[in-house]
């Protein structure tokens, strides 16, 4: 049974996203998938619920198909097909297949969808003295022709083709493309619906300031991550992980470059998983891995219209003991002390300063939401609420807990002992709970 909070985060997303722009890359791995047709209806219930939704078809596969059953012979160059001149009416013809191909699902989903020739391209030409062929670069593309055939209420599919000024044909990148459509229409979202998609710890080297999942999968990474991320996991010439290695960063390099140019979030998701676009749009995490720039999230005063948030993130550490039980009066009475992580409009975190007067300060009532904790939020409440302390100058800071002594002092605080509390904390204490006290090692 769904959680009522689960419900209001649907509820609010609903409003969040309603009219919102989200363009959808489907690789050609996931079109030729058994779940292909729930993608589709889910895509259908998408645009149904409000959303203008923008689909680019990876069409390689195909491409790879009908130049080998024509018995032409093609190369890979950074990730980029090179063939003949010879070869580029058979690309085309397997491009618009695919394209076809979704158009005609959307339409057994009732939806109307509409292919066009939006993409004006160039030759991609002789670069370091290699000559690229058919392959084509995006020169620009026509989005107002977009927007109005997205405000008649229908999906534009966009095949990898583009065509230069006198009407010669190249072949270009989907991903490339995707990006460059969601730039250009200034999306919210954009996605990559990928087989195995997302970033884990199992095929990649994970840099320690990125957090990962239980399962290992990296939920989220900012820009100066990806760069990170990049740093750490090259691409390797003779490499037997190479070509996983060139796809997945030229994917995160064209996700970055989204959001660096505009697009609010990029998500790569995992084509495997039923539903995954849904509940990526309507859940404050999906699944795969989110791309995103630094105002993701943030840490606010807490306000009164949160108690009730609060109080939900609260309970599962009530009720195991971690926290002492709050009435909405207690939060009520000391709203100015608290803090809230904020998601898209949801609280998933919080904690307190409370100030004594003999110049001591204690945090508490720290909860983060566990869906959320492989996010370090935790920490950086804590550095915001020392930050808050010390522009109020106060002598020292201490902790009380019963269950996270472990994780405090990883924060930097050391054990004290109860005689070291202000004389009004100290009266509360009981020999019941028997909460134990920590104090930050450094000086504030």
């Amino acid at each position: 049974m769904n959680s009522p909070e689960n419900i209001r985060n649907v509820i609010r997303y609903l409003q969040k996203f309603k009219n919102a722009l989200v363009v959808i890359y489907l690789d050609d791995k996931t079109l030729c998938s058994p779940l292909y047709s729930s993608h589709i209806r889910d895509i259908a219930l998408l645009h149904e619920a409000g959303l203008k939704v923008v689909i680019v078809p990876g069409a390689r596969q195909r491409i790879d198909d009908v130049l080998h059953d024509s018995k032409i012979t093609w190369k890979y160059r950074e990730n980029i097909r090179v063939t003949d001149g010879d070869a580029m009416p058979l690309i085309k013809m397997a491009a618009f297949d695919v394209s076809n191909a979704v158009m005609t699902s959307l339409a057994a989903n009732g939806i109307t969808a509409i292919i066009g020739n939006w993409v004006r391209a160039r030759a991609k030409g002789v670069i370091n003295g290699y000559d690229f062929g058919t392959a084509g670069e995006i020169d620009k593309l026509d989005a107002g022709a977009v927007r109005r055939v997205l405000d008649d209420g229908f999906i534009p599919i966009f095949p990898c083709i583009g065509w230069n000024a006198v009407g010669h044909p190249y072949n270009i990148s989907s991903i490339l493309l995707a990006q460059q459509v969601a730039v250009s229409l200034k999306a919210d979202k954009l996605f990559f619906v990928m087989q195995d998609g997302g970033i884990n710890s199992s095929r990649y080297v994970i840099p320690e300031e990125i957090s990962l999942s239980e399962d290992g999968e990296v939920p989220a990474m900012d820009l100066e991550e990806v760069d990170l991320f990049l740093k750490m996991n090259p691409v390797v010439a003779d490499e037997k992980l190479e070509s996983e290695r060139a796809s997945a960063a030229s994917l995160l390099r064209a996700a970055q470059e989204a959001c660096r140019k505009g697009v609010t979030r990029t998500h790569i998701v995992d084509g495997s998983l039923d539903g995954v676009l849904p509940c990526e749009i309507f859940s404050d995490l999906g699944s795969g891995t989110m791309i995103y720039t630094s105002n993701y999230g943030k840490i606010r005063p807490m306000l009164q219209s949160d108690i009730p948030s609060v109080l939900a993130v609260m309970r599962p550490f009530v009720e195991s003991g971690k926290l002492l039980e709050r009435t909405e009066a207690d939060l009520f009475a000391r709203l100015s002390d608290f803090v809230v992580y904020e998601l898209d409009g949801g609280v998933h975190a919080c904690a307190a300063l409370h100030l004594y007067e003999d110049g001591q300060a204690e945090i508490a009532a720290v909860a983060v939401d566990d869906a959320f904790a492989h996010m370090g939020i935790g920490p950086k409440l804590i550095d915001q609420l020392i930050k808050n302390a010390r522009e109020k100058k106060v002598s020292s800071i201490f902790i009380m807990t019963t269950q996270a002594a472990d994780w405090f002092e990883k924060l930097g605080f050391v054990p004290d002992s109860v005689d070291s509390l202000p004389q009004e904390r100290r009266a509360i204490w009981t020999k019941e709970r028997n909460s134990k006290v920590y104090r930050l090692s450094h000086q504030v």
